[in-house]
């Protein structure tokens, strides 16, 4: 497009290029702008002197984290918790959407739906607190049941054992019900003819649910697993903090979590700089190659 043919374009457009520019303006200052503060990863950054007047050191940053005793451990923790959180998560929205679709009572339909939705609006420090509180040694919930069976009580939090699925069963029942509404909004745009054909033909519910709803569903089951698999080292590091304690690193610690006590607690801003960049670099390889995979195998990608 030559500039004459972008002025022209621009001119007949204006009003629809000035609806866009605030949003277009948030990205630039808040995201773009910021990422030329990524070079005190190769820095050893003093907050006096600058990022400017700071000494460059090359990858030194990238090969202090990459020779840490800790790297193996915190690269096993955030892969195996990213892992499982997709292995069991996502398919539960899938799952749930599905039966959902096959309630015909409209009443008990909107209920269900409606409590399911409800923990995605609970603040995460709350979940923690039920978490804590569930699973507490002398009180919780869980011990009685356990007592009552014989069972000695078992210090949930402490035992690294049990950190993984803590943390993975209670993001799945906090998340279920509000990721299962894309899913839902992609069933209500399926043909009903389909259905009715199907119907004509003497399929059963079950034969219209696995041979029309969920090939249909395909497309988005597909660009959201790629989404989830361009986030697989961004482990949430709120939660982690809340639950975790220094009886657990050895499975809780992630990636996110260190750069946190890094850069946060130790000040230690060039070497967590550094150790985010290699997360998001490694993130976008995930995403690149996810994505790449997809659009040869089911023709279907991001772009």
């Amino acid at each position: 497009m030559s500039i004459q043919q972008l002025t022209k374009t621009i001119a007949r457009d204006k009003y629809l290029f000035l609806l866009i520019f605030p949003v277009i303006a948030y990205f630039i200052i808040f995201h773009y702008i910021p990422m030329y503060g990524v070079v005190i990863a190769f820095k050893d950054f003093h907050p006096i002197k600058g990022i400017l007047g700071s000494p460059w050191i090359g990858f030194g940053n990238f090969e202090q984290f990459f020779n840490s005793i800790y790297f193996w451990r915190l690269m096993k923790n955030t892969i195996l918790l990213s892992l499982y959180s997709l292995l069991w998560g996502f398919p539960v929205p899938i799952l749930f959407a599905l039966l959902l679709n096959e309630l015909r009572e409209g009443l008990f339909k909107k209920s269900v739906q409606t409590i399911s939705y409800l923990p995605h609006f609970i603040s995460i420090v709350v979940v923690v607190g039920m978490i804590v509180n569930f699973t507490s040694i002398q009180s919780g919930v869980i011990n009685q049941m356990l007592a009552w069976f014989g069972v000695q009580p078992i210090s949930f939090l402490s035992e690294p054992g049990w950190f993984r699925t803590i943390f993975v069963s209670s993001s799945i029942w906090q998340g279920f019900g509000w990721g299962s509404i894309i899913y839902l909004a992609a069933i209500s745009g399926i043909d009903q003819q389909l259905y009715e054909a199907a119907e004509i033909d003497g399929a059963s519910r079950w034969r219209k649910m696995w041979h029309i709803t969920l090939p249909c569903l395909v497309p988005t089951i597909v660009i959201l697993l790629i989404l989830n698999a361009g986030s697989l080292m961004e482990v949430g590091y709120e939660k982690i903090i809340l639950l975790y304690n220094p009886t657990t690193y050895e499975t809780a610690d992630v990636i996110s979590t260190f750069v946190y006590r890094q850069g946060i607690e130790k000040a230690d801003y060039s070497y967590s700089a550094a150790i985010g960049l290699f997360n998001n670099i490694i993130n976008m390889i995930l995403l690149l190659s996810v994505n790449r995979i997809s659009k040869k195998m089911t023709e279907t990608s991001l772009w």
